[in-house]
Parts: C-alpha cells; structure tokens; sequence
C-alpha cells in the first residue's frame, strides 16, 4: 500500500484539514493547523508531503522521525504543527487497515470513559454563573475560564480582586464536588502570577493553566512553589524537549496539543515523560473534531491521562462549529461529562468530506485579535 496523494483544506471557522488517501482507496484524516497561522502550516504540509507520497502509510514512527528530524532546521510551531496533522493521519489509516481504534494500537484502553471539561466565558459575574449553571446542567462536572481579560504590564490592586473575585464566584456555582480550571493564556507576568495564585487557592483550582509566558521556562519554578494551586503549561510546547524544563520546575499538569505537539506519536511519548515527574495529561484542543477525536484516543490510552478540553460551541467558532463536519455528531455526545470509548478504525470518527470541500471553498483568513495597553503598546493576548 502506499500513499498517492495529500490534499489540504481550509475549513471555517479557524481550522485547516488534511486527507491522506492510499492507492487501496483507504483514507486518513488529520488536522494540522497553528491557529491564526492556518496557511504557514498548509504550505509546510505540502513540504512534507513530497517525502510522504510514494510511501508506506503504516511506517509511522519512521516517517515521524524523518519529517521531525530529516530537515537541517527542525521543529517550531508551523512544522511541528503540520507533522502533527499528518501523524494523526497516518495513525487514522492504520486503525483502518488493521481495523481497530487507535487506543487498541497504543496497548488497547486503561479507562471505560473519559471525562471531559467544557469552556466558560462571560466577563460580567452574571454571564459566568448564567454559563456554568448551563454546562452543570449540561452533565459537565468540570470547567475552565479565563482568569482575566487583557492585564496591565503589573497588576493594580483591582485587577487583582477582579480575578480573585471571578475564581470565588465559580466555585460558588460550581459547589464543592465540581471543578473549575483557571486559564491565565500567559497574560500576567511572573511577579503577578506569584501574587495572584496564593489567593485564589482556597477556591481549590483544579489547574491554572500558563500563568506565565511558554518562552519563560526559567522563571516557572518560583511560580509553581509561590502556592498549593496545581500549574498547567504546554499548548505552545512542541516537543518532549521543550516539556523538560516545564516538567523539572515542578508543573502538575503537561496540556499538549496534538495538533502542534508532533501529533499522537509524540504526545504518548510526552505523557510517558510527565510520568517521571508524576505530572498528569490534559490535552489542549480548542480546535476541530480530528484534533479531537485523535485526543480522545490518546487519552483511552494513557495512564496518566487527567482531563479532556472540546471546543463544541467555544466562541471562537462563529459560523461554523466543530459537529458541522462529522457524518455522525453522536460520536461527540457526551454522557454525565465523559466521552464514551470509540470503538470504531482509526480515529473513531467519519469525516463529511462534501462538507469540507464546501467549506474549502469559502475558507477563512482568522487572525487572533491584537490587544494593546492603555499607552499603546502591545498586550498580551
């Protein structure tokens, strides 16, 4: 069997596509994409498949390591995130040909269900207990939202209270049985994070996810042991090479993203690491229903594993949602907060193809919003 062709597709509302189809008419998806920079990646997808087509779909690790490491300049974000999507790919044909999900191809399943969280927003204190209370009765037992807007260069004391003030006002939705996830998106500095974290501990975090910038390894450690409150990083880690630092500064919780962290190749190999340090998984994925379904299959898998972000019905996706692009939406139907095992080849999902080459032709052109402080210059989004 060999690979004949690889197609790529630009599909709203921020997401790109591959297709990776076999001369025995046997096809795998995937989906490679730095959000924001969805064209990069789609031109560095076609790079890579003028090694890939030709060849044997089923050598995957050795196909990983030549597109990882064959190249004289190697990894970053655009081509860590293009070989992610063809990975997940490649892992899709093998679950078909060998007819089995790929959690069985990973050492079969080590939990029945999977728990999932599901994204909060609202700035105003009505808007966040109106959208917890929905996602409570929705069966969710857990949820995450931002730990603030855009922030000041140091936080003034309102900011501060205004954080503190969100994180109470979840847990007093929330109860005591349920959790919530606090996401900084890297938006306050170290010296805030080391403020901020100590007093929002009573309110029992599950996570706080990037207090501090992904390009500031050296300073996480002080971070991490300024309070109780369990530190996530990884969305804009790529490989088990970045994780070390984060994982040796004491993090608690390693967030991969299989669609820019090497795929489900190396995501396994970045949970097997965060075992030495008796870190936990929670994969990143704010993104399309591969990045999920490979997620999924990752997290049946993993020992490990803690909990699993979905972005059906995030409000990133204007004008088109993740279910949009399955055959079958019940394949995301999650019962009491958890995902049912899949138990179908490959990633467990059926593609819409029509619909994706509808949306292809439209395409879509998202740039993350640009945030600037009150004196003009450049916040952190």
């Amino acid at each position: 069997m060999k690979i004949v062709r690889i197609e790529t597709f630009l599909v709203p509302p921020r997401w790109l596509f591959c297709r990776v189809e076999t001369d025995e008419g046997v096809v795998g998806w995937g989906e490679p994409v730095v959000e924001g920079r969805a064209e990069a990646v789609r031109a560095a997808v076609h790079v890579l498949a003028e090694y890939l087509v030709g060849q044997d779909p089923l050598r995957i690790e050795d196909h990983w390591q030549v597109m990882a490491n064959g190249g004289f300049y190697r990894g970053g974000p655009v081509l860590s995130s293009a070989l992610a999507g063809l990975d997940q790919a490649l892992w899709d044909i093998a679950g078909k040909v060998y007819g089995a999900p790929v959690h069985a191809l990973l050492g079969g399943p080590v939990r029945d269900r999977v728990r999932m969280y599901a994204w909060v927003g609202g700035d105003e204190p009505a808007e966040l207990a109106e959208s917890i209370t929905e996602r409570i009765e929705a069966g969710f037992t857990a949820v995450k939202m931002n730990a603030a807007g855009r922030m000041a260069v140091l936080a003034t004391a309102a900011d501060v209270a205004a954080v503190v003030d969100r994180v109470a006002l979840a847990r007093q939705v929330l109860g005591p049985a349920r959790d919530v996830a606090v996401d900084f998106h890297g938006r306050v500095s170290a010296a805030d994070a080391r403020r901020i974290l100590p007093l929002i501990a009573e309110y029992h975090p599950m996570f706080a996810e990037e207090p501090i910038l992904p390009d500031r390894p050296h300073l996480l450690r002080d971070v991490v042991t300024a309070s109780s409150v369990p530190v996530a990083t990884g969305e804009r880690l790529y490989s088990r090479w970045d994780f070390r630092p984060a994982l040796e500064a004491g993090i608690a919780v390693v967030q991969p993203d299989l669609s820019h962290a090497g795929g489900i190749s190396e995501t396994r190999r970045i949970a097997a690491l965060a075992e030495v340090w008796d870190a936990k998984l929670a994969p990143h994925c704010p993104l399309g229903p591969i990045a999920l379904a490979a997620s999924l299959q990752v997290a049946f898998a993993t020992p490990n594993f803690l909990i699993q972000e979905h972005s059906i019905g995030i409000h990133y996706n204007e004008g088109a949602d993740l279910l949009d692009y399955v055959a079958d939406p019940g394949v995301f139907q999650f019962v009491d907060g958890h995902a049912a095992r899949p138990e179908a080849p490959g990633l467990g999902v059926e593609i819409d193809e029509a619909a994706v080459r509808r949306a292809d032709e439209i395409g879509h052109a998202w740039r993350n919003p640009v945030w600037r402080h009150d004196d003009g210059g450049l916040a952190e989004w």
